[in-house]
C-alpha cells in the first residue's frame, strides 16, 4: 500500500486506493484459519521442520488439520523416513476429523481436542459434547487425550481467571482429560507464569476429587 502510494507521488499522478475495512484484521502474534481442504496437510516446510524437531529429540509431534487416518500415517511415513520413532499427536480441529474420529484415534498415538479452530468448523454450542465423546472414546482406545484452547483466556489480560474458566478445566480432568493445555495465554499473555500455576492447582485439586471419589465408591 505505502509503495504505491510513494510511486503515484513520485510520478506526480493521483491514483485512488480503496481498502476493505469491513472483515477482520490480521494481528500479529495471532494464528490465522485458512481452509485446510485448499492446501496439502504436509507442506515442504512441515518437513523441515520435522527434521528439525527430530534432530533436538522432541518427546511428541502434534499434527494440525487432520483431516483422517492417511494423514496421520503419512507423517508417520515422514517421521520414520527421517529416522525417527517419535508418537504423533492428531490435533481435532475440523468437522471431517470429528466424523472420521474413529479412524483417527486407531492411527494416532494420542489425541488433542483443539476447541478453537473447531469452533469455525461447527456450531460453538456443540464444542462441550463434542469434547466429552472425543475423550471417552479415546479412554476405551486407552490412547492419551490433551484439552486444549482457551482454557483460561481471560489470563492473557487479567491476573486470574474467571470462575468459568476454571471449572472448564477441572470438568475437562474430570470427564478424562490426561492433560490440558495452554496457548494464548503464555505464548503471548501478560501473566504466562500465573497462568501455568493456577492452571497447576486447578489439575491437582480435579485430581484429589476423583480420588476421594473413587475410594469412597470403593467403601
Amino acid at each position: 500500500m505505502s509503495t504505491v502510494r510513494e510511486l503515484a507521488q513520485e510520478l506526480k499522478l493521483k491514483v485512488p486506493i480503496l481498502q476493505d475495512l469491513s472483515g477482520p484484521r490480521l494481528k500479529t502474534e495471532n494464528g490465522h484459519k485458512i481452509n485446510p481442504d485448499a492446501a496439502e496437510v504436509i507442506t515442504e516446510k512441515d518437513i523441515f521442520d520435522l527434521k528439525f524437531g527430530l534432530e533436538q529429540n522432541v518427546d511428541y509431534v502434534a499434527m494440525s488439520y487432520v483431516g483422517g487416518k492417511k494423514d496421520v500415517l503419512e507423517i508417520k511415513k515422514y517421521i520414520k523416513k527421517l529416522g525417527g520413532k517419535i508418537p504423533v499427536i492428531a490435533k481435532i480441529e475440523r468437522r471431517v476429523a470429528v466424523e472420521k474420529i474413529d479412524e483417527i484415534i486407531d492411527a494416532a498415538d494420542g489425541i488433542m481436542v483443539a476447541r478453537g479452530d473447531l469452533g469455525y468448523e461447527v456450531p460453538i454450542e456443540q464444542i462441550p459434547f463434542i469434547q466429552n465423546m472425543i475423550i471417552r472414546k479415546c479412554k476405551a482406545a486407552v490412547k492419551p487425550v490433551i484439552t486444549a484452547t482457551q482454557m483460561m483466556l481471560s489470563m492473557k489480560e487479567n491476573p486470574s481467571p474467571t470462575r468459568a474458566e476454571v471449572t472448564d478445566v477441572a470438568f475437562a480432568i474430570i470427564s478424562g482429560s490426561d492433560a490440558v493445555m495452554l496457548s494464548d495465554e503464555t505464548a503471548n499473555g501478560k501473566y504466562p507464569v500465573e497462568a501455568v500455576t493456577i492452571m497447576e492447582k486447578i489439575v491437582l485439586e480435579a485430581e484429589k476429587y476423583l480420588k476421594i471419589n473413587y475410594l469412597n465408591q470403593l467403601k
